[in-house]
């Protein structure tokens, strides 16, 4: 291990090293990927890459036939192979993840301030006054309109991108060190995209958190990503800060990623920001 790798690792919040994954035949293939606290780091694919798949397996929420090797570290502490009481340790209060459909995601039949409400019950002992307050308090940095009358509200009053943001709100419920994104932005219009894009990088920043977000576009990559792995077929295929993989791609495989890109190439994201909502 170089000097440099070292002391990658010591600083990771999150390390994932030569993962696999079978489930019938292979499908994660070796994948290593470091996260660091208030960096955004992007794993890009197309469908079927082992994308999800890598950051499912984070969480411990692959199918029951699944096969897993290698490492996933937590602030040290291996999270492969942990059973189920010491995983849901870590679910929700270390590492939160928002998925591609809020509408999924959100229980249709709970008020909002019930669904962020419970998980601090759960992993903070916060209850009655307390935990509406903070509750609120979420609500307020994602943005939600009026917070207060918001929690009484239920998932459908809300629009696609309000819903996500009520979704992060509830990944953010305990103060995670890690959040997962996978596919965050995909239902959404492009107008609204971009404001849960600023969001997700205003986030990394403000509360230290490391991001894993999962996308099959490059395009959003170049708005919020620090750091990009390319997946296809079960393995990283290149790793480079964002900059250099948007204007000197190495592999063909994200060469044509990025040809697919309206406009051909992207370029013009400013440093660490994404377009205002």
């Amino acid at each position: 291990m170089s000097a440099h790798s070292a002391a990658v690792q010591q600083t990771s919040t999150l390390s994932i090293r030569d993962l696999t994954i079978d489930i019938g035949r292979p499908l994660v293939k070796g994948v290593s990927l470091e996260l660091e606290a208030g960096r955004i780091h992007g794993l890009a694919g197309e469908s079927g890459s082992g994308k999800t798949l890598t950051s499912l397996a984070v969480l411990g929420l692959l199918p029951r036939q699944a096969r897993t090797g290698g490492s996933i570290l937590l602030g040290g502490e291996e999270l492969l192979g942990l059973n189920r009481r010491a995983l849901n340790r870590v679910r929700g209060k270390r590492i939160a993840m928002v998925f591609q459909d809020p509408s999924a995601s959100l229980h249709p039949q709970l008020p909002v301030g019930r669904q962020l409400t419970d998980h601090m019950r759960v992993h903070l002992g916060l209850k009655g006054a307390a935990a509406r307050a903070r509750a609120v308090e979420l609500l307020e940095t994602v943005q939600v309109p009026n917070p207060a009358a918001a929690l009484g509200r239920y998932p459908h009053q809300f629009s696609g991108g309000q819903r996500q943001r009520i979704a992060i709100a509830c990944a953010l419920a305990c103060d995670p060190e890690v959040l997962l994104a996978d596919e965050p932005t995909t239902a959404l219009d492009v107008t609204v995209q971009a404001g849960i894009l600023k969001l997700l990088r205003d986030l990394a920043i403000e509360r230290n958190l490391a991001v894993l977000l999962v996308t099959h576009d490059l395009g959003v990559m170049s708005a919020i990503a620090d750091r990009v792995a390319v997946m296809k077929d079960g393995r990283i295929v290149e790793l480079a800060d964002r900059e250099t993989l948007f204007r000197d791609p190495q592999h063909e495989y994200t060469r044509m990623l990025l040809a697919a890109l309206p406009g051909s190439r992207i370029d013009e994201a400013p440093e660490g920001q994404g377009a205002d909502e």
